[in-house]
């Protein structure tokens, strides 16, 4: 307890302390010098200098987290006016006053009501004033205070931030820092050790270690590898009271993870050790195209990441310019392409030395190196059955348009690839030559024309030769031939079909009539040159001549004047035309020239000659008359005939008498007598007598009779018309069946045959055709009992 003396008659306030707190504040004050000694002694600071401290009587000290049933006592107010009578009252103002800390107003005693907690308020300011309770008037000025809360240690050091992560590269050294963690506690840190924390690991050692002090975490252990494990779990603790007994801790964790690096040479997967070659079989159709997968091959890393990246390539082998190998997208795998044509018949396997290595390299680790492997990979090429090949991949040919029909333009070679080598049978396909102009010999390849060539018709023929092997008829090969067709000077140059022109009544002598010029389809390398002249029967014309103006065109020209449509209105001029080419062609041509009447300018007006030489004595009504007449007399003709006609018909009153027989005609022949004799077993065996068969089928093409004198082997050309009719899914059969469900067995009507009837002598009973309804009346009245009764 402590007294305040202001002096001069003013009132003193004593102020009374427990002895428990004035001996806790000595012990706190001791502690804290030796705190303080020694934080200098570690930081290196200088000795400790002792400073002289004034007393501080206005303060008050309590414990924090005070837990007694009764309110604690802090201590009293006294002024030296009060002679205890209770004239005196004392009154508390300031912070908690009334809520935190009460006074008794007669004795000025201090209490706290509540419980304190210092890490929520270190301290608190408070007043007092002494009262006269008679006067109600203070007795002195008012005296201000403090209550300091004490602390003690009830807070355990906190890692506000875990649990923590961390990342280390693989293989770190001894040392290396993982993270730096920082405890946090409550308690003051100027008072005794409640706020001074020490760390230690439980929990992931012997691989990590930390700082007591700083909190750092370290790598402890050296060579750690994430190929063999990969992650940690670290338990920290953080304990207050410098880590001495009784002191209050806290613990986190703290998940490490290695990273990878590059510390693991790849190996091919058919390898046990890395320094030898491993093996890859792999096989391929040789009709795969180019740029096919062959396969995929991997060199395995245990690293990950771009440390597992591989780039691949062929460093020898028989098959480094057929084959190419490239990485995918991941950086993992080897594609294997091929590069070229493969051919199992010239080459059947490969040989192919491939090298897959990292393309990040870590420098740190280049002595567990080779960061490379090399695998050896065997390429069977498998045997693919393929369609024959020809020895050019188009044919071009040109044959004159006057070739004789059976000529042979070229032989087409084709030979199966294979190694077995099988037999080619050629045919045309027929959609590229729907005229039917050409054909091939089913066994040879001879190219050869069936049909006479026209250059003006078609210039270009474009045909598709099939080879087929003969003993796999799905294995076809193909080649395009272009056929052009050479001209030859086989049309004779004339005027257009029909060639008219006029000349005017008043024309003089030596006018120009027309020009004309000749056409000719025929299409010479020189040019056309056309030379024009009159018939021999027209030389000696007196009304017109030519002139050749040697361009190909001629003049007709008038040779006299005085002409009138009334003495003849129209001339036919025979012209005589031939070319200059080898064999030379002519031809006459006919002009028909008109007399006409024309106008001052030359224009025509008028052709018409008949109106000159109509009759004087036959007017137009008169003729009118005599087509009216004419056609009375045909509409009463063909009324007479249509009378007649109708009278033929009978009129069928009842609708069951209307029996309708229907005569269905097939022209569709099946085989029999006419086929026998159009393929004659004989011209089979002798191909040179078949041009003497006499009766030709209707359904065969004149092909097959103009191809007998140049066929040599009736059985290979059989084969292929055999292929042609198998290959065009538009011709029909030779033979039809058809199929009647009208009558007959199992029909209600039974077989209505008249075979066999004559072995039986027995007359046929037909009264069951009155049982088959009103259609079969009729039938029953004509062969039924009445019929055979009557008789």
């Amino acid at each position: 307890m402590g007294d305040r003396h202001l002096g001069g008659g003013k009132t003193v306030y004593t102020l009374l302390f427990s002895v428990a707190l004035a001996l806790l504040a000595l012990l706190s004050d001791a502690q804290g010098r030796t705190d303080r000694a020694r934080t200098r002694e570690e930081t290196g600071a200088g000795p400790l200098r002792r400073v002289k401290r004034g007393w501080v009587w206005n303060q008050f000290f309590v414990l924090e987290e005070y837990t007694g049933l009764e309110p604690l006592y802090i201590g009293k107010l006294h002024s030296d006016m009060d002679l205890g009578d209770g004239s005196i009252k004392y009154i508390l103002s300031g912070d908690g006053a009334g809520t935190t800390f009460t006074i008794d107003d007669s004795t000025g005693d201090i209490h706290a009501i509540k419980r304190l907690d210092r890490e929520v308020k270190a301290q608190y300011m408070l007043r007092a004033q002494a009262w006269n309770r008679l006067t109600n008037r203070p007795l002195e000025p008012e005296s201000e205070f403090i209550v300091k809360i004490q602390d003690i240690n009830d807070n355990e050091p906190k890692f506000l931030d875990g649990p923590y992560q961390a990342t280390i590269p693989e293989m770190s050294s001894i040392g290396t820092e993982v993270i730096r963690l920082t405890a946090t506690d409550a308690d003051d840190p100027t008072y005794g050790n409640s706020a001074r924390v020490v760390y230690s690991i439980l929990q992931g050692q012997p691989y990590f270690s930390v700082e007591p002090k700083s909190g750092i975490v370290r790598v402890s252990l050296g060579g750690m590898d994430r190929e063999v494990r990969e992650n940690y779990s670290v338990v920290i603790q953080a304990k207050d009271m410098g880590g001495q007994l009784g002191g209050l801790a806290g613990t986190t964790v703290v998940n490490i993870t290695l990273s990878d690096v590059n510390d693991n040479p790849p190996m091919f997967d058919q390898s046990k050790r890395p320094r030898r070659h491993s093996l890859y079989q792999m096989s391929v159709p040789e009709s795969a195209p180019v740029g096919s997968v062959v396969g995929r091959i991997r060199a395995k890393d245990r690293d990950i990441g771009i440390n597992a990246e591989m780039t691949y390539s062929i460093i020898d082998g028989d098959g480094r310019d057929t084959f190419d190998i490239s990485t995918d997208p991941t950086h993992l795998f080897g594609i294997i392409t091929i590069k070229k044509p493969l051919n199992f018949e010239s080459k059947a396997s490969y040989t192919l030395k491939i090298e897959g290595a990292n393309t990040h390299l870590d420098h740190r680790f280049l002595d567990k190196g080779p960061f490379s492997h090399v695998t050896i990979v065997h390429v069977s090429v498998e045997d693919v059955d393929e369609p024959p090949e020809f020895d050019s991949a188009v044919y071009y040919m040109e044959v004159p348009e006057n070739a004789e029909v059976g000529m042979v333009i070229k032989t087409i070679s084709a030979r199966d690839p294979d190694a077995a080598n099988n037999s080619i049978r050629y045919s045309i396909d027929r959609t590229s030559d729907l005229g039917k102009y050409f054909y091939i010999d089913i066994t040879s390849g001879s190219l050869m024309t069936v049909l006479p060539l026209d250059r003006e018709e078609i210039t270009w023929h474009n045909i598709t030769i099939l080879a087929m092997e003969m003993n796999n008829p799905n294995m076809i090969g193909s080649l395009s031939v272009a056929v052009k067709i050479l001209d030859v000077n086989d049309n004779a140059p004339m005027l257009p079909e029909y060639f008219e022109t006029s000349v005017c009544e008043t024309a003089k002598a030596g006018q120009r009539v027309q020009t004309v010029a000749a056409v000719d389809p025929d299409d010479p390398l020189g040019g056309h040159h056309f030379y024009y002249s009159l018939a021999p029967e027209a030389a000696n014309n007196p009304n017109f001549t030519l002139r050749d103006n040697q361009d190909n065109t001629a003049w007709i020209l008038t040779r006299r004047g005085g002409w009138s449509q009334q003495d003849q209105a129209v001339y036919y001029l025979p012209i005589f035309i031939s070319d200059g080419e080898q064999p030379v062609q002519t031809s006459t041509s006919t002009l028909t020239i008109r007399v006409c009447s024309c106008d001052g300018e030359g224009k025509v007006m008028s052709c018409n000659a008949e109106a000159y030489h109509l009759p004087a004595s036959l007017s137009r009504g008169a003729l009118i008359a005599i087509l009216a007449c004419i056609f009375v007399l045909l509409v009463m003709i063909l009324l007479m005939l249509s009378l007649r006609s109708q009278r033929k018909k009978p009129f069928l009153h009842d609708v069951e008498d209307n029996v309708h027989e229907n005569i269905v005609r097939y022209d569709d022949e099946g085989g029999g007598e006419e086929d026998t004799e159009a393929f004659d077993i004989a011209a089979m065996w002798n191909p040179r007598e078949a041009h003497l068969v006499g009766k030709q089928r209707q359904d065969m093409l004149p092909e097959i009779e103009s191809l007998s004198r140049y066929v040599p082997n009736v059985h290979g050309y059989v084969l292929s018309k055999l292929l042609e009719a198998d290959l065009d899914s538009c011709a029909p059969p030779y033979d039809s069946l058809q199929t009647y469900a009208y009558e007959g067995e199992g029909s209600v009507a039974d077989s209505l045959s008249s075979l066999q009837s004559s072995c039986s002598n027995t007359d046929h009973e037909y009264d069951y055709l009155n049982n088959w309804g009103p259609r079969f009346k009729k039938l029953a009245e004509m062969y039924g009992h009445s019929l055979f009764s009557s008789v």
